[in-house]
């Protein structure tokens, strides 16, 4: 479409040219006029008797505001709409650091994508994965974010009206980058930093410039979360037992004290505060008593509340007001459900974002944002957070909106179909898991990776029919690639992921009852033809997943990933092997199939409407695999 901008536009322009291409547009003395202004108040955009207008406050309302004028046009002739946004800030936090860093090309990407939604704030988490010059092994091979790299998506995002603010870590979630000889000093344990060291805190000041260097915003988010350990390693050997909430904050106080000579305005994730009031060490715990003398000798920075997991409406309201009372302006950040294995969770991101929006709207929190983070290997591409992406920009600027608002504004803004998308979360959402999957069942990840021999999850699943949940999910899958073409490497690994599933899935279970019975005539023409196939399958999965990972990640990582698919690869060559000999008499029996298939009860616990849930170490073997 050909459209004649006139108005106010010198803030927007340069961002308008980056979006260009995906809104399909042409800027053209005879295209279709709209006029825009900038000024206080909400965003209107309208169009009658063939001209159109805008009227927006921020430079991202703009991008939101043309968005919003192209659907409308498209199959409306005359409309005027009206959005007055509810947060000051509505943002998006990336994980970078659990294996994927996204390619800047990725992150451009993103952004042009949040800019349409008019989502304001961007934060890419990074523990180790940005470049600390005097520190040569922090974030080595990990693919690192280079000052440079970090400056161009920064520019980038504030020319389509997003504020990008570093996010790192200062405290724990920090093993990738202690494991170096070069932290022997400043570790406490493997993960949390050792307080109260001058040498912890000269590392601390390099780290702080650096992260903060490439950006524009005078904000930073230093994190000092889930620091569990603290003071029990190195810091009792030197120092002797102390209270956590005295270590924690003094070590704050010190961090603190470098982001203010450097002019920055930091906050930090809350739940340290909590635990460490909680009896039991909980942070969702409403009677957690935080000493007064504590609350008083918090420095000033901000607390972020996170909180992935209700769908309680008023639980949120309660843990807002306890967050308001420890510190003014807290901010909300909620999650996207990207780490619940290989797939997303979207029944529970949903759930818990909708009760969660709703009540920071009703406790007029200002500043919101998601968290898609890519725990375990980060095996699930960061574009399935779309959806919930869509669903804060939508609530940022409406009291509350339908599911057919939702999908027509995501299918105006990712180009996708919101219906098809949902088809990703069928592949954990089996039969044996409840509706909306609460209890994060992992399926999909547990039936990819489980040894065929061994099947810790085999007697989870038993009765279960599963190859004909993913053989049907694998039908819809083909005709969704066709239908969402610019996604169709997304949509390609999620449909051989199924595919892969509709053999594999049983194919444990299967063997072992064959097995128990002494048919080798069986086990020859039923189980062998399907190792061998879904052998295939598993290789052409790994080459789908590797061309979609190099299309938005950084080489570093798919290592692991394809380590994964390796194992896979060779055990099921074994079993062939194993088999082969059995049924020619070469072996009499094959030991692991003389085990009884156990229950897989842990770490987590098992509940009703769960086939359970893991990390990929506690998949593959019942030993250690390091």
């Amino acid at each position: 479409m050909k459209l004649q901008l006139t108005g106010e536009l010198s803030q927007v322009k340069k961002g308008l040219h980056h979006l260009l291409e995906d809104l399909d547009i042409e800027l053209a003395k005879e295209g279709h006029r709209i006029h825009v202004t900038q000024r206080e108040g909400p965003l209107l955009v309208k169009n009658y008797n063939g001209k159109g207008e805008i009227v927006f406050q921020d430079k991202i309302h703009f991008f939101r505001g043309l968005g919003l004028w192209l659907e409308h046009f498209y199959s409306e002739t005359d409309f005027d709409l009206i959005e007055k946004p509810k947060f000051t800030m509505n943002g998006v936090m990336l994980d970078a650091s659990r294996n994927a860093v996204m390619k800047v090309d990725g992150i451009k990407g993103l952004l042009r994508n949040i800019a349409v939604m008019g989502l304001n704030t961007l934060m890419v988490y990074t523990e180790d994965t940005y470049e600390v010059k005097a520190y040569p092994y922090f974030g080595y091979m990990r693919g690192r974010y280079t000052e440079e790299e970090l400056k161009e998506c920064d520019q980038y995002a504030a020319e389509l009206g997003i504020e990008m603010i570093p996010c790192i870590q200062t405290l724990a979630h920090l093993t990738e980058a202690l494991k170096w000889n070069y932290a022997i000093d400043i570790r406490d344990t493997a993960d949390i930093l050792l307080a109260g060291s001058e040498a912890t805190y000269t590392f601390l000041e390099h780290l702080i410039e650096a992260a903060s260097c490439p950006f524009q915003s005078q904000r930073i988010h230093i994190g000092m979360d889930e620091a569990h350990q603290l003071g029990l390693g190195k810091y009792l050997d030197k120092h002797g037992y102390e209270k956590r909430f005295d270590i924690m904050n003094k070590h704050l106080q010190e961090v603190v004290a470098i982001t203010n000579k450097k002019n920055l305005k930091p906050m930090i994730w809350s739940d340290m505060y909590f635990r460490l009031g909680s009896k039991h060490g909980g942070y969702y715990d409403l009677d957690a008593e935080i000493p007064e003398s504590v609350i008083a000798s918090i420095p000033e920075t901000q607390l972020v509340y996170w909180d992935y997991y209700h769908d309680d409406e008023e639980f949120y309201r309660s843990f807002i007001q306890k967050h308001k009372a420890l510190k003014a302006d807290p901010v909300f950040a909620g999650g996207v459900w990207t780490w619940n294995g290989i797939s997303p969770n979207y029944g529970k991101a949903f759930a818990a974002s909708e009760a969660a929006l709703r009540a920071c709207k009703k406790e007029k929190l200002k500043e919101v944002f998601v968290t898609m983070w890519g725990d375990n290997g980060a095996e699930t591409p960061m574009m399935t957070a779309l959806p919930v992406l869509q669903l804060f920009a939508e609530h940022s600027y409406h009291k509350s909106i339908s599911e057919e608002h939702l999908r027509r504004r995501f299918h105006f803004c990712t180009g996708a179909d919101f219906n098809d998308f949902m088809l990703f979360n069928q592949l954990d959402e089996t039969p044996g898991v409840a509706k909306n999957n609460p209890q994060t069942s992992n399926p999909s990840k547990l039936l990819l990776w489980q040894d065929i021999l061994i099947g810790l999850y085999d007697a989870n699943i038993k009765n279960l029919p599963l190859n004909k949940h993913y053989t049907e999910l694998t039908a819809k899958l083909e005709k969704a690639v066709e239908r969402n073409t610019n996604w169709n490497l997304l949509f390609d690994f999620y449909k051989q992921l199924s595919r892969v599933l509709s053999v594999k899935a049983e194919l444990g279970r299967r063997l072992k009852e064959m097995y128990d019975d002494q048919d080798r005539s069986k086990l020859q023409k039923n189980v062998l033809p399907d190792l061998e196939d879904v052998k295939n399958r598993v290789d052409t999965l790994r080459k789908a997943h590797r061309k979609l990972w190099f299309s938005l990640n950084k080489p570093f990582g798919w290592e692991v990933i394809e380590i994964r698919y390796g194992g896979v690869l060779a055990r099921i060559d074994t079993v062939i092997y194993r088999l082969n000999q059995y049924i020619e008499g070469k072996i009499s029996k094959i030991e692991e199939l003389e085990e009884v298939r156990l229950h897989f009860e842990g770490p987590y616990p098992m509940s009703e409407g769960s086939l359970g849930r893991n990390l990929y170490h506690r998949i593959v073997t019942a030993g250690n695999l390091s």
